[in-house]
């Protein structure tokens, strides 16, 4: 079969390492919560070898490069309508998937927070991701407060899931090689049904803090709060970074009990 070229313009790298391949996949945890798993971004199938070796998974992958859809639809025949031609960011999960899944892949650097932000847009549907990544995108989404990863993409990957850094990963496993490291991270989606909050203005607060990050909360979000109220509240004192998932729940919270 001819082999697929890499295209820089769609950030794709292939992975190579078949051992690295196998440790990706095998650090999927479904624990019965999920039978369905979408590989974004497959390439030339070097995950999907080994996904599609676990019977216990009805597997799907989507890429939107034409050339690597006419590659796989030739090297997995039987998959039919579960290989899809497709932009992942304008995929209709709801249409497609059926209860709880899982997302996986090794995913194109210069569409990963985006990704990311698809995925949080479905977070009630996508129970667990296991995905390869620049490592200074997974070190920002695994991140703790007070460092200067810390941003809005940890706090809302954090609000959501359990969220772990497995592994880095060198650049000579790829074809072609990035000019960065990488790293696979999985994300678990938490028992939460909710984060006891307007989530809606959660978003808000999260966005505008760290929007201005160098500045005090009290400043980076006065459009959202009620100065005369909240004069006292000394969490406003701090900068975003300092603040934990908890803490900007509390925060939204005590925003919408002074807002009037």
């Amino acid at each position: 079969m001819t082999l697929v070229r890499a295209k820089k313009h769609l950030g794709q790298h292939f992975l190579t390492d078949k051992n690295i391949a196998s440790k990706i996949v095998d650090s999927l945890r479904p624990e019965g919560k999920y039978k369905q798993v979408l590989e974004v971004g497959p390439g030339m199938g070097i995950l999907s070898d080994f996904l599609l070796q676990k019977p216990e998974y009805e597997t799907f992958l989507i890429d939107i490069d034409t050339e690597s859809y006419i590659f796989l639809k030739k090297k997995y025949p039987a998959l039919g309508e579960r290989l899809i031609n497709d932009d992942f960011l304008e995929l209709d999960f709801k249409g497609k998937f059926e209860g709880q899944m899982a997302v996986i892949g090794n995913f194109p650097y210069n569409i990963s927070s985006q990704i990311l932000f698809k995925i949080l847009e479905h977070r009630d549907q996508v129970h667990e991701v296991v995905g390869m990544f620049q490592k200074e995108v997974a070190e920002r989404c695994a991140s703790k407060p007070g460092s200067k990863e810390y941003g809005i993409l940890s706090v809302f990957l954090q609000a959501y899931y359990k969220v772990e850094y497995l592994f880095t990963v060198k650049a000579g496993v790829f074809n072609p090689p990035p000019k960065v490291l990488s790293a696979v991270i999985r994300l678990t989606r938490n028992e939460t049904a909710d984060l006891g909050c307007d989530e809606k203005l959660f978003w808000q607060v999260v966005k505008a803090g760290f929007n201005q990050r160098r500045k005090t909360l009290r400043n980076a979000v006065s459009s959202l709060i009620n100065k005369e109220k909240m004069v006292e509240n000394k969490t406003l004192d701090l900068r975003a970074e300092r603040l934990s998932v908890a803490d900007f729940v509390q925060l939204t919270n005590e925003i919408a009990e002074n807002r009037n």
